[in-house]
């Protein structure tokens, strides 16, 4: 990934703390429109997480939105994902090199966050 993507100014926000409010307060800022794709998820696995008593699907959470805000936190790299993610939605090209990259994408997201 060039650093071309990170772009001229640096992340829009801080990588917030990895906790239920610090990532709504963060999506709150960056993508206002995911707040209640958020606030469904959390609820799920609030709910999973009790009647499983484990807090595997919190942890799925903070990981999901974690990665969502490193990301959209850097507009060239969020309008690149979301570029590669039309081509493969298209179907008309081998996608093969579309998801490499997606996974590169998404591995120094979670690299960013410690995951």
């Amino acid at each position: 990934m060039s650093a071309e993507l990170d772009g001229p100014y640096g992340p829009l926000i801080p990588l917030p703390e990895l906790t239920p409010d610090g990532l709504r307060a963060a999506v709150a800022k960056i993508a206002p429109s995911k707040i209640p794709t958020l606030t469904q998820h959390l609820f799920e696995a609030t709910t999973n997480a009790q009647q499983t008593s484990s807090i595997a699907p919190l942890r799925a959470f903070v990981h999901s939105w974690a990665v969502f805000v490193a990301i959209e936190r850097h507009p060239a790299l969020a309008s690149r994902l979301h570029e590669l993610e039309r081509l493969i939605d298209a179907g008309e090209a081998d996608p093969t090199e579309a998801i490499a990259e997606i996974r590169r994408i998404r591995d120094k997201a979670e690299a960013e966050t410690g995951l």
